[in-house]
């Protein structure tokens, strides 16, 4: 099997990455097994700060290394909070406080409309020149009450009318299948089977 390293250390994350990559002759490790610390996201873009991520923990670990830079997009609010999802509401990081946020900003607009979206990055050594890069977007809308125990960050208000559910009131099954970080992901292993 051979070793990468996913440049991140959240939990909810990590296991969504794992359980996408089981079947694939791949043995992902989250960077904290190797003490990496996390990379800065300076950027504005999503894949300019998952290429970052991803030559970070390669460097230190001397290992292929995968990271995604994700984030909620809302239409109403111009793309926010976009890649400033996880600190939406400041520091320290809280999924309750981003999502008290969203919802107060979005109280005064009739336009709900929202998408999750994921850029995967592939390096195969720090330096490499032709990174594997995949992207994937979900579409959904804000809802005001939360629904849901499953998932993180907003995914108890990213309603999905076509399944009647939010984001968190899916299995984990399910969501692997269809969320953002699933279709980035199984695009990214299509290009790895061919180019990796």
């Amino acid at each position: 099997m051979k070793k990468i390293v996913i440049a991140s250390n959240n939990a909810g994350k990590l296991k969504e990455i794992s359980a996408i990559l089981g079947p694939l002759d791949w043995q992902a490790h989250p960077q904290g097994e190797f003490n990496v610390p996390e990379a800065e996201e300076p950027f504005a873009t999503f894949v300019e700060n998952s290429l970052a991520k991803a030559r970070h923990a390669s460097r230190l670990t001397g290992l292929p290394a995968l990271a995604d830079d994700s984030g909620l997009c809302t239409e109403a609010l111009g793309g926010a909070p976009g890649v400033f999802s996880a600190r939406f509401a400041g520091e320290p990081k809280s999924d309750l406080r981003n999502n008290q946020k969203l919802v107060q900003l979005l109280a005064s607009h009739a336009n709900r409309r929202a998408y999750y979206y994921c850029v995967m990055v592939l390096v195969r050594h720090a330096d490499d020149p032709q990174p594997l890069i995949a992207d994937g977007i979900w579409h959904g809308e804000i809802i005001v009450q939360p629904r849901g125990q499953s998932g993180f960050g907003y995914d108890p208000y990213f309603y999905l009318p076509a399944l009647g559910k939010t984001a968190a009131e899916l299995e984990p099954l399910e969501k692997n299948r269809i969320s953002h970080r699933a279709q980035a992901l199984l695009a990214l292993v299509e290009k790895i089977k061919t180019q990796a």
